[in-house]
């Protein structure tokens, strides 16, 4: 399991995306930090590498220094939001009094047992897993239902409010899960 990965984008047998995706559908390296190094440098090109699923994007040429900071800038990133905690095959995200071990698949709020379904489970793991980091309804979407986000803004939209519904004690005022206007939604980091 690596700890990171540089990932050229134009590589001569598939593109980088193509690589990228299929890392991302690999439960061993789905949550490792990806940089993507590249002479396509629009902001198209960025954003297509960021969109599917990129977590730092590097436009050749570079100086050698700044691509050594965005690696540590990663990496300290990646360990101190505990996607590395593991003891065995043992998976504890905690946000708070939020917790979830995704070995067991079970989900607590102050150490009360809560009850969700899968899709519900699978969107609160991702933003658990990144904490403070804001998905757009279409990038939740996609993620977890792993198809192009067509329509998809009232299908997230009630998954969202159901999440909310189970584990805020208000949830009108919510602790963990908040919506970020224009842009989509976040567990905010505790």
């Amino acid at each position: 399991r690596p700890d990171l990965i540089l990932l050229d984008r134009m590589l001569p047998d598939r593109p980088g995306e193509e690589w990228l995706r299929e890392l991302r559908s690999d439960t061993k390296t789905a949550d490792v930090p990806v940089i993507i190094l590249t002479a396509r440098g629009n902001e198209s090109d960025r954003v297509a590498g960021l969109d599917a699923g990129a977590d730092d994007y590097v436009v050749k040429p570079f100086n050698p220094l700044e691509l050594t900071a965005r690696v540590k800038s990663q990496l300290r990133r990646y360990t101190q939001l505990g996607n590395l905690n593991q003891q065995g095959s043992s998976q504890i995200y905690k946000c708070g009094g939020l917790m979830i071990n995704d070995e067991n698949k079970e989900v607590t709020v102050d150490g009360e047992p809560i009850k969700l379904t899968p899709i519900e489970y699978n969107i609160l793991l991702l933003l658990v897993k990144n904490a403070g980091k804001v998905f757009s309804i279409d990038q939740i979407y996609e993620k977890i239902w792993n198809e192009d986000a067509i329509g998809a803004d009232n299908t997230v939209a009630v998954h969202i409010r159901h999440i909310r519904e189970k584990i805020e004690i208000n949830p009108k005022e919510p602790r963990y899960l908040k919506v970020v206007w224009g842009v989509g939604y976040k567990i905010e980091k505790q």
